[in-house]
């Protein structure tokens, strides 16, 4: 256990990288999606790819994001100091596909310390319909090119034919190249500020830290847990439709509280719809 002090320090440092991160993507993106609408967020994850440290951004990134950086580990076995993933895929830990998530290892004398990782919404990534979000998609591949972990920087230099096949299946190639470019670079700012903590504080140190704050941001949630009403509550709402033929689509859950634990139960809720409405595990959790 770190001295309380050491780990206010260390929780408030890791949590400013995060959120420097995102300055960095928002100034220097291309495209309003991301610089004025503000539609992206970045985090910290330790060597697990669970989360250390986030900026205040889109909670349905945050939320979903550990399972995209914890597909690449498993996916990509090779992870050296300067390689990049990229990916989009919903059913590997994505949103919907204009988001696109790139993860970067940290590494300190050959051992990977943690992941930098940011998610962006981009503009266009193919499909039917300009902005890669048609309402009258049936099907994952009509909304744009889905992308699983792959490198797309690789010891420090961009994998150009993976990035020539991405900006080749989308409208607007320039601002996609621009974008993603301002998320490299917010990576990278994440990688370096995370070293000059292991620089200021120890290996040792930092890595007790991110274990800390996670055990931490447990016992707090746990915490508030306890006083909710040690009960069972049910509530259903309605979509209106699906945009073909399914009309008022439940969406049903029961939430139990038992004791340190909330449950979630969504049965009862609509089956897969014809329409771009389902929701994949990992938006869901």
């Amino acid at each position: 256990m770190l001295h309380s002090i050491t780990f206010e320090i260390l929780k408030n440092a890791l949590a400013s990288v995060a959120e420097e991160m995102g300055t960095v993507l928002r100034r220097s993106s291309f495209s309003p999606n991301i610089k004025e609408r503000r539609d992206f967020s970045c985090a910290l994850f330790d060597q697990q790819g669970r989360l250390v440290a986030q900026a205040e951004h889109i909670p349905v990134h945050l939320g979903a994001m550990p399972h995209s950086v914890q597909a690449v580990i498993a996916e990509l076995d090779d992870l050296s100091e300067g390689d990049t993933a990229i990916l989009n895929d919903p059913f590997r830990g994505g949103t919907h596909l204009p988001d696109i998530t790139l993860v970067s290892p940290v590494f300190w004398n050959r051992q990977c310390l943690g992941f930098s990782a940011n998610r962006a919404h981009h503009s266009d990534v193919g499909g039917e319909t300009p902005g890669s979000m048609s309402p009258l998609s049936t099907d994952i591949h009509q909304e744009g090119v889905r992308i699983p972990p792959v490198k797309i920087r690789e010891k420090g230099m961009t994998n150009r034919q993976v990035l020539d096949f991405i900006l080749s299946n989308v409208r607007t190639p320039k601002e996609r190249m621009g974008d993603l470019k301002a998320q490299q670079s917010a990576n990278t700012v994440g990688g370096k500020r995370f070293l000059e903590l292991v620089r200021k504080f120890g290996v040792k140190t930092v890595l007790t830290g991110m274990r800390q704050l996670q055990d931490y941001s447990r016992r707090l949630m746990e915490r508030e847990i306890r006083k909710l009403p040690q009960k069972s509550s049910s509530a259903v709402d309605y979509l209106d439709d699906d945009g073909f033929d399914t009309k008022h689509i439940p969406i049903r859950v029961t939430i139990k509280v038992n004791n340190r634990r909330l449950e979630f139960d969504f049965t009862g809720s609509s089956p897969q719809v014809k329409g771009p409405l389902n929701a994949v595990y990992s938006i869901t959790l």
